[in-house]
């Protein structure tokens, strides 16, 4: 692939998928060539906010295009997604990748096959704040996450887990990269069909322990994860865009207490979506492995399967 405009489409036009065609839209290395949705109404609606055309049948467009976003629902995902890569197309596909890791395996390895960009829209990990708080990580020691959210009916073709906890997995497994041993869950559904409110707690091989909460029952908002490491704890603050320091200084506050020292860094005007977007358009040019590969979404999707299973019996 060269330095020429990617020719890319977002398949599916709900929520996420009408926000895709926006970056897409406003991407100068981009070219939005259509919205596809068997939805005539929708896709119509979407593709002249973005100005582009409007396809039913994505199949129609796959030799037109070099990349997509699928933001269908995701027991689409793998069908989607494997006629892309298998068309040569590269593939932004929205969390979780797929249904099964099963499925999972088969879209890493045709996409490895046909030399494919296979990037999952795990979308917290382009949050500024995360991004700036990799380089503050040393051994982390002990995590802790909450990701709480008032009730939305959209997102109930999936439970918590796979809703809101599995990007908190994410960031996590990329953080702490050692193998999980040991998974302890608890949950409960309250307003859905499916599990509303979950805790679990993962231990690694290197010692350490995430303790892991979502929720979309809450009555406000939150979206924030702690760090806690030798001599050192991050806070990374999702949803005001802020990412705290707290660290060991030189002296003492008290005889054998060191002084804490702190910094704080405030992300006024960030678009992760836009920065997701970008970042596997310039994946594709330059032929370099994306930064949330398909073997990332991947673990994600079992990690998450299994606390969906402990839960749910």
């Amino acid at each position: 692939m060269t330095k020429d405009t990617v020719k890319t489409a977002v398949i599916g036009t709900g929520y996420l998928g009408r926000f895709h065609a926006h970056k897409y839209a406003a991407l100068p290395n981009a070219e939005l060539i259509a919205i596809a949705d068997p939805t005539e109404g929708q896709g119509q609606a979407v593709a002249e906010e973005a100005h582009t055309r409007w396809v039913a049948n994505y199949q129609d467009i796959l030799g037109e295009v070099d990349a997509v976003s699928i933001a269908a629902p995701t027991t689409l995902h793998h069908r989607i997604a494997k006629e892309c890569l298998e068309a040569g197309v590269h593939v932004l596909v929205e969390k979780p990748i797929t249904v099964t890791t099963e499925e999972a395996d088969e879209l890493i390895e045709i996409a490895k096959t046909n030399g494919c960009i296979l990037q999952v829209g795990h979308l917290e990990r382009f949050n500024a704040a995360v991004l700036d708080a990799m380089p503050l990580l040393k051994a982390p020691r002990f995590i802790e996450a909450h990701r709480l959210a008032p009730f939305k009916p959209r997102a109930t073709d999936v439970n918590v887990v796979l809703d809101l906890m599995i990007h908190d997995i994410d960031i996590v497994l990329n953080m702490v990269d050692s193998d999980v041993v040991d998974i302890v869950a608890s949950g409960s559904s309250i307003l859905s069909d499916s599990t509303d409110i979950c805790n679990a707690r993962l231990t690694f091989a290197n010692g350490c322990v995430a303790n892991v909460t979502a929720s979309r029952i809450s009555m406000k908002s939150e979206r924030k994860m702690r760090i806690f490491q030798e001599k050192s704890c991050i806070t990374v603050d999702f949803q005001n865009r802020m990412l705290s320091h707290y660290f060991t200084g030189e002296g003492e506050m008290f005889p054998g207490v060191p002084n804490i020292e702190s910094s704080e860094k405030f992300y006024e005007n960030g678009d992760a979506l836009y920065t997701e977007i970008d970042s596997f358009i310039q994946c594709i040019q330059d032929n370099k492995a994306p930064l949330v590969s398909g073997h990332d979404g991947r673990q994600a999707l079992d990690v998450a399967t299994t606390i969906t299973q402990l839960v749910t019996g």
